[in-house]
Protein backbone atom coordinates (compact mmCIF):
# COMPACT_ATOMS: atom_id res chain seq x y z
CA UNK A 1 0.00 0.00 0.00
CA UNK A 2 1.47 2.99 -1.23
CA UNK A 3 1.55 5.73 2.25
CA UNK A 4 0.27 9.07 0.22
CA UNK A 5 1.21 11.07 2.77
CA UNK A 6 5.03 10.11 1.75
CA UNK A 7 4.31 10.66 -1.61
CA UNK A 8 3.33 14.74 -0.70
CA UNK A 9 6.37 14.66 1.86
CA UNK A 10 3.91 15.73 4.86
CA UNK A 11 2.65 14.90 8.02
CA UNK A 12 -0.17 12.44 8.54
CA UNK A 13 -1.68 15.04 10.84
CA UNK A 14 -1.01 17.86 8.03
CA UNK A 15 -3.84 20.32 7.05
CA UNK A 16 -5.46 20.37 3.50
CA UNK A 17 -3.56 23.68 3.33
CA UNK A 18 -0.29 22.14 4.02
CA UNK A 19 -1.11 19.01 1.45
CA UNK A 20 -2.13 21.56 -1.29
CA UNK A 21 1.04 23.83 -0.86
CA UNK A 22 2.90 20.67 -0.55
CA UNK A 23 0.96 19.24 -3.94
CA UNK A 24 1.32 22.65 -5.74
CA UNK A 25 5.51 22.99 -5.06
CA UNK A 26 6.04 18.63 -5.95
CA UNK A 27 4.02 18.99 -8.71
CA UNK A 28 6.14 22.00 -10.44
CA UNK A 29 9.11 19.91 -8.83
CA UNK A 30 8.52 17.08 -11.27
CA UNK A 31 6.96 18.52 -13.98
CA UNK A 32 7.39 15.89 -17.25
CA UNK A 33 8.48 19.14 -19.50
CA UNK A 34 11.16 20.15 -17.66
CA UNK A 35 13.01 16.56 -18.13
CA UNK A 36 14.25 14.89 -20.82
CA UNK A 37 14.77 11.03 -21.47
CA UNK A 38 14.76 8.45 -18.69
CA UNK A 39 14.00 11.23 -16.15
CA UNK A 40 11.08 12.48 -17.95
CA UNK A 41 9.99 9.05 -17.66
CA UNK A 42 10.93 9.33 -13.90
CA UNK A 43 9.40 12.48 -13.95
CA UNK A 44 6.03 11.49 -15.35
CA UNK A 45 5.64 8.57 -13.06
CA UNK A 46 5.96 10.86 -10.18
CA UNK A 47 3.66 12.92 -11.18
CA UNK A 48 1.25 10.49 -11.45
CA UNK A 49 1.84 9.38 -8.23
CA UNK A 50 1.94 13.07 -6.92
CA UNK A 51 -1.65 13.46 -8.26
CA UNK A 52 -3.27 9.97 -6.98
CA UNK A 53 -1.77 11.10 -3.10
CA UNK A 54 -3.50 15.03 -3.96
CA UNK A 55 -6.64 13.32 -4.94
CA UNK A 56 -7.16 10.91 -2.40
CA UNK A 57 -6.30 13.13 0.39
CA UNK A 58 -7.71 16.41 -1.04
CA UNK A 59 -10.86 14.33 -0.43
CA UNK A 60 -11.74 14.47 3.47
CA UNK A 61 -14.21 11.14 3.00
CA UNK A 62 -11.79 9.21 1.08
CA UNK A 63 -8.90 10.70 3.08
CA UNK A 64 -10.71 9.22 6.28
CA UNK A 65 -10.89 6.15 4.40
CA UNK A 66 -7.24 5.61 3.84
CA UNK A 67 -6.41 6.65 7.32
CA UNK A 68 -8.60 4.37 8.74
CA UNK A 69 -7.35 1.48 5.94
CA UNK A 70 -3.37 3.04 6.71
CA UNK A 71 -3.75 2.42 10.42
CA UNK A 72 -5.38 -1.06 10.09
CA UNK A 73 -2.00 -2.32 7.89
CA UNK A 74 -0.15 -0.81 10.61
CA UNK A 75 -1.41 -2.29 13.32
CA UNK A 76 -1.24 -5.84 11.39
CA UNK A 77 2.24 -5.14 10.98
CA UNK A 78 2.49 -4.82 14.83
CA UNK A 79 1.03 -7.77 15.18
CA UNK A 80 2.73 -9.68 12.74
CA UNK A 81 6.24 -8.58 14.46
CA UNK A 82 5.27 -9.18 18.12
CA UNK A 83 4.35 -12.47 16.54
CA UNK A 84 7.59 -12.84 15.24
CA UNK A 85 9.25 -11.62 18.45
CA UNK A 86 7.05 -13.63 21.03
CA UNK A 87 7.30 -17.25 19.02
CA UNK A 88 11.54 -16.34 18.75
CA UNK A 89 11.27 -16.01 22.23
CA UNK A 90 9.33 -18.99 22.80
CA UNK A 91 11.44 -21.32 21.02
CA UNK A 92 14.43 -19.28 23.09
CA UNK A 93 12.91 -20.10 26.38
CA UNK A 94 12.65 -23.73 25.19
CA UNK A 95 15.48 -24.54 23.86
CA UNK A 96 17.05 -22.63 27.62
CA UNK A 97 14.68 -24.64 29.86
CA UNK A 98 16.44 -27.88 28.34
CA UNK A 99 20.07 -27.12 29.01
CA UNK A 100 19.15 -25.65 31.79
CA UNK A 101 19.47 -28.48 33.67
CA UNK A 102 22.13 -29.87 31.91
CA UNK A 103 25.34 -27.35 31.68
CA UNK A 104 27.59 -26.38 34.38
CA UNK A 105 27.29 -29.88 36.47
CA UNK A 106 27.89 -33.52 36.64
CA UNK A 107 24.56 -34.57 36.39
CA UNK A 108 24.10 -32.94 33.33
CA UNK A 109 27.04 -34.82 31.80
CA UNK A 110 25.54 -38.32 32.86
CA UNK A 111 22.21 -37.26 31.22
CA UNK A 112 24.11 -36.42 27.87
CA UNK A 113 25.65 -40.17 27.96
CA UNK A 114 22.36 -41.45 28.91
CA UNK A 115 20.67 -39.55 25.25
CA UNK A 116 23.64 -40.67 23.54
CA UNK A 117 23.08 -44.63 24.53
CA UNK A 118 19.12 -44.07 23.81
CA UNK A 119 19.59 -42.45 20.39
CA UNK A 120 22.18 -45.02 19.17
CA UNK A 121 20.56 -46.74 15.70
CA UNK A 122 22.11 -50.19 16.18
CA UNK A 123 21.05 -51.48 19.17
CA UNK A 124 19.94 -50.35 22.27
CA UNK A 125 21.59 -49.73 25.55
CA UNK A 126 25.10 -51.19 26.20
CA UNK A 127 25.04 -54.03 25.58
CA UNK A 128 25.62 -53.64 22.05
CA UNK A 129 28.60 -51.60 22.36
CA UNK A 130 31.43 -51.95 19.69
CA UNK A 131 34.66 -51.78 20.23
CA UNK A 132 35.35 -48.11 19.43
CA UNK A 133 32.41 -47.15 21.56
CA UNK A 134 34.46 -48.41 24.17
CA UNK A 135 37.76 -46.70 23.20
CA UNK A 136 36.11 -43.56 22.98
CA UNK A 137 34.44 -43.83 26.09
CA UNK A 138 37.57 -44.94 27.93
CA UNK A 139 39.44 -41.29 26.19
CA UNK A 140 36.61 -39.20 27.05
CA UNK A 141 37.18 -40.46 30.67
CA UNK A 142 40.80 -39.86 30.63
CA UNK A 143 40.33 -36.14 28.93
CA UNK A 144 38.00 -35.59 31.43
CA UNK A 145 40.19 -36.70 34.86
CA UNK A 146 43.18 -34.91 33.10
CA UNK A 147 41.60 -31.56 32.61
CA UNK A 148 40.29 -32.19 35.74
CA UNK A 149 43.44 -32.30 37.88
CA UNK A 150 44.39 -29.53 35.80
CA UNK A 151 41.85 -27.34 36.42
CA UNK A 152 42.36 -28.51 40.69
CA UNK A 153 45.90 -27.49 40.52
CA UNK A 154 45.15 -23.83 38.60
CA UNK A 155 44.45 -21.78 42.55
CA UNK A 156 42.11 -19.89 40.10
CA UNK A 157 39.86 -23.06 39.43
CA UNK A 158 40.03 -25.39 42.41
CA UNK A 159 37.35 -23.86 44.19
CA UNK A 160 35.05 -24.55 41.12
CA UNK A 161 36.24 -28.50 40.87
CA UNK A 162 35.42 -28.87 44.59
CA UNK A 163 31.76 -27.66 43.79
CA UNK A 164 31.62 -30.27 41.44
CA UNK A 165 32.78 -33.38 43.20
CA UNK A 166 29.42 -34.49 45.38
CA UNK A 167 31.21 -35.71 48.84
Amino acid sequence: MKNYYEILEVNQKASSEVIEKAYKVLVKKYHPDLYNGEKREYAEQKSKEINEAYRILSDTFLREQYDAELLRKKEEEQQSRYNKFTNINNYENKEQEEKEHKVGSFMGLVDLVQQIFKNRPNGKGIKNLKREDFVAAVLTIVITIIIGIILWLVPATNGFIRSLIPW
